[in-house]
């Protein structure tokens, strides 16, 4: 049996009771990180458990050990942060195991993307995922385009390296659209800047330093 076990994005106040007695109860666990992983499980109390790495890095050479695993035993499937197989290759392994008739149980908890889109002000009954955007200004208007032709709100992650960048590509064709940006989600430094691309571009622009995860949300209504 695999567990898709989602993971605070900040607040590690945010894991679930459930969460908690998985994670203790678990032969294995499969991680991004197992150095991060293992700190989550010493705020919990847990004790020592046998970890697996899988990452981007490794993915395709680690994939066949972890599924010789889930035929001998249960395992935990975990991710840095969030839920696992979103925007990360935690997917390949729930596809590994669903091809191997493993059964596959959601953890459900934190993502990002859900927790700025409530918050956000912008439409809910309608949205798209994007994950991280293309990095040139043309490849970037042609997803955005498509999103607003089927008129729904679009959730994408953004570095602070980018996020200047990226507002300023949205400010030139979409000067009107309604944004919402979320930084550091359930963190000390928590905040969500809303408008246009411009007001929010102007308002990063005063400061000294960009700092955390962004997340953006964007609709064209």
């Amino acid at each position: 049996m695999l567990y898709v076990l989602a993971t605070p994005i900040g607040n590690l106040g945010d894991i679930s009771e459930r969460a908690r007695r998985i994670l203790a109860d678990a032969d294995i666990i499969i991680a991004e990180n197992p150095v991060h992983s293992m700190k989550i499980l010493e705020h919990l109390g847990i004790g020592e458990k046998k970890f697996v790495q899988f990452a981007e890095h490794n993915e395709h050479s680690a994939l066949p050990k972890v599924v010789e695993i889930l035929k001998m035993s249960d395992a935990v499937l975990m991710s840095d942060a969030g839920t696992p197989g979103i925007s990360d290759p935690g997917f390949r392994v729930v596809r590994a195991a669903i091809a191997e008739n493993i059964n596959v149980i959601p953890i459900p908890g934190p993502s990002a993307a859900i927790a700025a889109l409530c918050a956000s002000g912008l439409p809910t009954d309608k949205f798209v995922f994007l994950g991280f955007l293309p990095k040139t200004e043309i490849k970037l208007n042609k997803e955005l385009e498509k999103i607003e032709q089927l008129e729904a709100t679009a959730i994408f992650y953004e570095s602070p390296h980018r996020v200047l960048k990226t507002l300023g590509f949205i400010k030139k064709c979409w000067p009107q659209a309604h944004l919402a940006l979320a930084r550091e989600l359930t963190k000390i430094h928590e905040e969500f800047l809303r408008g246009t691309a411009e007001k929010i571009e102007l308002e990063l622009k005063k400061r000294p330093a960009i700092k955390g995860e962004f997340t953006i949300l964007i609709n064209f209504k």
